[in-house]
């Protein structure tokens, strides 16, 4: 069986911790691939706030997430604390990628628990279509 391969960059443009909360932990345990991303969608809102915009106004247009991808490195558990870095990555002239790599430390070592991807498309709500990449956020995100 082909297996998803996401292409992890040197550098993330953008960290922040998020604790695993008891709801975010399935029948087996551990963390759910729906808490991932969830918590994935949390760093987005995150990221997105540190360049100055939101999903629905990011200098002038929304976003639409258009696909994701998530491969999982290892467990998860209440109690721990992520670490998601997240970059863009792949710009086009109607959107972008972000890249996620989620870990977390015990006992001192580092311990991954997952990479992704989403694809963001600039959208207009107003009318309903797919519209172009605004040169400010485009700056923003090659910062």
């Amino acid at each position: 069986m082909a297996r998803v391969k996401i292409a992890i960059p040197e550098h993330f443009t953008f960290s922040t911790q998020i604790p695993v909360r008891i709801q975010d932990v399935n029948y087996g345990g551990h963390v759910g691939n729906d808490a991932i991303l969830s918590i994935m969608h949390e760093a987005r809102l995150q990221f997105l706030g540190n360049i100055g915009c939101t999903e629905l106004d990011a200098y002038g247009v929304g976003m639409i997430m258009s696909d994701v991808a998530i491969v999982y490195k290892g467990e998860g558990f209440r109690g721990d604390v992520f670490l998601v870095e997240v970059t863009a990555d792949e710009l086009s002239p109607f959107g972008f990628d972000l890249v996620y790599r989620l870990s977390t430390e015990r006992e001192g070592k580092k311990h991954p628990i997952a990479e992704g991807k989403t694809g963001m498309i600039c959208f207009d709500y107003g009318q309903r279509k797919v519209t172009r990449l605004p040169e400010a956020l485009k700056a923003k995100l090659i910062g």
